[in-house]
């Protein structure tokens, strides 16, 4: 009785209890900033242009080039950002490479070292190291997450990177010009659409955070129409001295 309570408490204990989602993707940044800053920046051009001059024609061309514009611009600087930082990785790795196969000795101690510096005995660290240190390819892995911080052949892709952001860019930046797109003659019904916009992107993100969802969305929402607002007077400003 007392072995099989033992080895159902051994089960249960064993047991994964909980798993974590993938944080290290090249994804999800470019995606929520690109979803952002489409939005809040094409609703404020929208905003700069209206205020000044209410040809709703004008205003639609307006929006639809900078949703463009936009768009390209961030795939653009995603895909260099993402790739220079890739290629920097990389070339370290390749250091780290030549190092392993320069100088073994040297860098299985720097290892054990690592470990050590993070409470294990000496004697268990160099024996870890040791066994580490026989596969090239496993030395290398473990040298460049614990020097560098990156895993190799797991860097981001600078593809993916700016396939997120101009599609997401995209999709935030068309809903302020939807009304006029179907026959609005003011600011409000993009004003409105941009609004609820703001308010569920910034709940939507607050789900994979911490973050309340009310506050996530109160607060994407309050910079967004602070942005919009700052840009409306101006274009007012500019529209009545005729400039």
């Amino acid at each position: 009785m007392t072995s099989e309570k033992t080895s159902e408490k051994t089960s249960v204990t064993t047991e994964p209890t909980h798993q974590h989602r993938d944080v290290t993707g090249g994804w999800l940044r470019p995606a929520v900033f690109g979803a952002m800053d489409g939005l809040v920046s094409n609703f404020a051009l929208i905003a700069g242009v209206a205020g000044g001059q209410a040809d709703q024609k004008v205003v639609l061309l307006a929006g639809l080039a900078g949703l463009a514009a936009g768009a390209f611009s961030m795939a653009a600087g995603e895909y260099i950002s993402v790739a220079s930082q890739s290629e920097l990785a990389e070339a370290e790795i390749e250091v780290e490479r030549r190092e392993l196969a320069r100088h073994p000795v040297a860098e299985e101690r720097e290892l054990a070292e690592v470990f050590e510096a993070r409470g294990v005995d000496p004697d268990t660290a160099a024996e870890v190291a040791r066994q580490l240190s026989r596969d090239p390819d496993e030395a290398l892995e473990v040298h460049a997450r614990e020097e560098l911080g990156v895993t190799p052949g797991d860097l981001p892709s600078p593809v993916l990177a700016a396939g997120s952001s101009f599609l997401s860019f995209g999709i935030g930046a068309i809903l302020p010009v939807l009304p006029y797109m179907l026959g609005a003659t003011s600011l409000w019904p993009a004003a409105i659409v941009a609004a609820l916009g703001l308010f569920f992107a910034g709940a939507l993100v607050s789900r994979i955070t911490t973050r309340p969802w009310w506050f996530g969305g109160t607060r994407q929402l309050l910079f967004g129409a602070a942005a919009a607002g700052i840009t409306y007077g101006v274009g007012a400003l500019i529209g009545t001295n005729g400039l």
